[in-house]
């Protein structure tokens, strides 16, 4: 496979799940991922091995505008960065689809509706095995086909939660998770939330999509491959070859078509690298790509009770989104609430220096941890960009007023629930988890380097695929809607690439 039909770069969520929308439909399909499969070893339960001595973290330092480094939180493995995700498998909300005012400005629209996208998240869910149920929250949008698998059971604290909070007259709903929790807590009992999935226990990208793809004989995987650039025809209207790096050896293909699922940084940085005659890289006359970068605004809230100890594995089965739409009292959206992984004083001791162990054990083992989401609304002038060898991050947070005003109501709440001790802590630019927006997608090539089907304006046999196509970043986690993108795009291919 030399010269194949298809590469795609990368096998996070969006190129694992385009990949398996094309099993079976004739191409020869040769996927790069620059990282290799995550191997099974006692660091994956290990709390300290994780989050205090950042194992699994990479080796590379990423620059703010301005010059400090930092170590960022984007993981390079087979799976990407799915292999340590929450496995939170949830739908925008309908009103997500249309420009939306917030206390910072205007979340703009998508160039299609809820309902037309609606069968592709219906397919996402049932390719995640994603475990749910309808009926509990006021905001979720009309499905046309139920979740196939019942939510993961609420251990007694968290149950204990659910009744507090529904007696508070909110309404706290089950997760939508593509977690086999039996399976997961064979291989130790913790949480899974920012654990390394090295068995079974977590649908991901490369639990899923990608080992359903490589069924396919025609599609083949590449570890180890780090692209450095893409190539365009004289013209510029196609992309000819695709240059990677692997075991020290520059490599070319020249592929019929390219599809771009790096993750919305690298994706955005590969382009921004590609010679192009007026040096702002590929795919880029709208000069967005890099630009509208967005990582949600987000907290973690612990709700502690010295008098009660909290003694759930895993506990993250609850969402509450009594104030996604308004601040319940009829004012703008504020955000999401969700569960943490359960916590212990190890995952404490990396964020609070200093403190006695003992203090944060006890801490740890008497909370409900909470996290606390808000949107981060697109700016061209929050972007990536590329600095030599450097990838260089300029994220200018907006809508912090709706963090804020989560943090106040939900405090408040915990409070009248019964938890005297209250403490929020806001995550920062160390956890690009939720990357998204630096590719997006539109009606005018003007403003947006994709069209509604992810195809570069520029290049017709590009395609970009990851969370650098979403125009907004919503109060959700994004990996349900980037896979239902993906299978729509996929299909998008087979009837106008492959059906001649």
């Amino acid at each position: 496979m030399a010269n194949p039909d298809i590469v795609i770069i990368g096998s996070g969520i969006g190129g694992a799940t385009i990949a398996s929308g094309l099993a079976g439909s004739g191409a020869s399909i040769l996927m790069l991922e620059r990282g290799e499969p995550l191997p099974a070893t006692p660091h994956a339960r290990d709390t300290r091995s994780i989050f205090v001595d950042g194992h699994y973290r990479p080796k590379e330092m990423w620059r703010e505008a301005g010059g400090a480094a930092f170590n960022p939180g984007n993981y390079y493995y087979v799976g990407g960065n799915s292999k340590f995700y929450g496995a939170v498998l949830i739908r925008y909300r309908r009103e997500d689809f249309s420009a939306m005012e917030h206390f910072g400005g205007v979340s703009p629209a998508w160039p299609f509706s809820y309902e037309e996208f609606e069968p592709w998240y219906s397919k996402a869910e049932q390719l995640f095995r994603v475990r749910g149920t309808l009926g509990e929250d006021p905001t979720e949008p009309f499905h046309s086909i139920p979740y196939a698998f019942k939510p993961v059971p609420d251990e007694a604290p968290i149950a204990r939660a659910r009744a507090e909070l529904k007696g508070l007259g909110l309404h706290p709903a089950s997760l939508p998770l593509g977690v086999d929790i039996d399976t997961w807590l064979k291989d130790g009992k913790t949480g899974w939330d920012a654990f390394p999935n090295t068995g079974q226990g977590k649908v991901d990208a490369q639990t899923g999509p990608l080992t359903a793809a490589l069924t396919d004989q025609n599609i083949r995987l590449e570890t180890g491959a780090y692209v450095e650039y893409l190539e365009a025809s004289a013209d510029g209207k196609t992309i000819v070859a695709v240059h990677y790096r692997q075991n020290g050896a520059l490599k070319k293909l020249t592929p019929k078509l390219v599809i771009l699922s790096a993750g919305a940084i690298n994706s955005a940085v590969i382009l921004l690298r590609s010679p192009s005659p007026d040096g702002k890289g590929l795919a880029n006359r709208s000069d967005q790509v890099g630009r509208n970068f967005m990582n949600h605004n987000s907290s973690a809230m612990l709700a502690i009770d010295p008098r009660r100890r909290n003694d759930a594995v895993y506990q993250k089965t609850l969402m509450l989104n009594d104030y996604y739409l308004s601040d319940g009292k009829g004012g703008k959206p504020l955000g999401n609430v969700q569960l943490l992984g359960k916590i212990d004083g190890n995952i404490l001791s990396a964020n609070v220096k200093f403190a006695p162990k003992f203090a944060l054990d006890f801490m740890a083992g008497h909370a409900v941890d909470w996290y606390l989401m808000c949107e981060d609304l697109p700016d061209p002038e929050s972007r990536i960009m590329v600095d030599g060898k450097d990838i260089v991050m300029q994220w200018r947070r907006s809508n912090m007023q709706s963090l804020d005003g989560l943090t106040k109501v939900m405090r408040e709440n915990f409070r009248a629930c019964g938890y005297p001790i209250v403490l929020s802590r806001p995550f920062d630019k160390r956890t690009p988890s939720h990357q998204c927006g630096t590719v997006k997608m539109g009606d005018d090539p003007a403003t947006a380097p994709l069209d509604p089907f992810c195809r570069s304006f520029d290049h017709q046999n590009l395609f970009v695929v990851d969370g650098g196509f979403l125009p907004n970043s919503a109060a959700v986690n994004p990996a349900l809607s980037i896979a239902a993108q993906a299978l729509r795009v996929a299909d998008h291919i087979r009837k106008t690439e492959l059906s001649t």
